[in-house]
């Protein structure tokens, strides 16, 4: 079957790449995945992403702070990230957030940088990349008051009521590795029901492998193994799946 896949959330230019990145990228690509979104995670990645982007066909950057590397941003950083969107044009702003399950991460330093970069998404009218461990709620009524109108919420975890209240935002769930996980019953339920025009693939690369992978690396490759899942949840070929949810990442990220 020829896939034609978009992994909406790869960090293909983290070290883990670094020894064997090109090799990933074709393994990738005789899979089907052909295109990927590249999130940054902290202002001293921002040139090398670029870079892996530029090196490589089918890699769009997103550029961000994330919340779990907290200790790297400065405030500075945030009038860094605006000139650097200004002049590079990315496909995205992110990966932005909060995440209130890892301990020691200050929850009102958080708070700064995801509304900061949130007000960027809105003044460039970019969607924005969302990490929301623990905060979903409070990411949602972030994302309201601001009035970004698109982005993905990525490794969606939350409820099925949540999940409403984010399309009527023209928000997106990424959906990745936790999905192949037999315990992950609600996420399953959610996956089935939802509107599929909302739905996205992702990896997470090298994070959140797949069940038959846990512990190893995870690869952009392994996208096919989610969209597998996905189509038996919802009863759907898989080519269907595949076609749909790539044309979701296109009409978002590819404007």
């Amino acid at each position: 079957m020829g896939l034609d896949l978009f992994d909406s959330h790869s960090h293909l230019d983290a070290p883990e790449f670094e020894h064997d990145r090109s090799e990933v990228i074709l393994r990738a690509q005789a899979a089907g995945v052909k295109q990927q979104l590249l999130p940054a995670v902290e202002h001293a990645s921002w040139k090398h992403l670029k870079e892996v982007c530029e090196r490589h066909t089918g890699l769009y950057p997103a550029y961000g702070l994330h919340p779990m590397f907290l200790a790297s941003h400065r405030p500075e950083h945030i009038p860094a990230l605006r000139t650097w969107i200004e002049k590079e044009n990315p496909n995205a702003v992110g990966e932005c957030g909060l995440d209130f399950f890892v301990e020691g991460l200050d929850a009102e330093q958080q708070r700064f940088y995801f509304i900061e970069q949130l007000k960027l998404a809105r003044e460039f009218e970019l969607p924005v990349i969302v990490h929301a461990r623990r905060a979903v709620d409070e990411a949602i009524a972030s994302i309201r008051r601001i009035g970004v109108s698109s982005g993905v919420i990525h490794s969606y975890s939350g409820s099925e009521e949540q999940a409403r209240q984010l399309f009527n935002l023209g928000f997106s769930l990424g959906i990745g590795g936790p999905i192949t996980y037999d315990r992950a019953r609600r996420l399953r339920r959610l996956v089935a029901a939802m509107p599929i025009e909302y739905l996205m693939l992702e990896t997470d690369s090298p994070d959140q492998p797949n069940a038959d992978y846990r512990g190893l690396r995870n690869e952009p490759a392994r996208l096919v193994d989610v969209l597998k899942i996905v189509a038996q949840l919802r009863d759907q070929p898989e080519a269907d799946i595949a076609r749909v949810t790539t044309a979701n990442a296109e009409k978002m990220f590819l404007r």
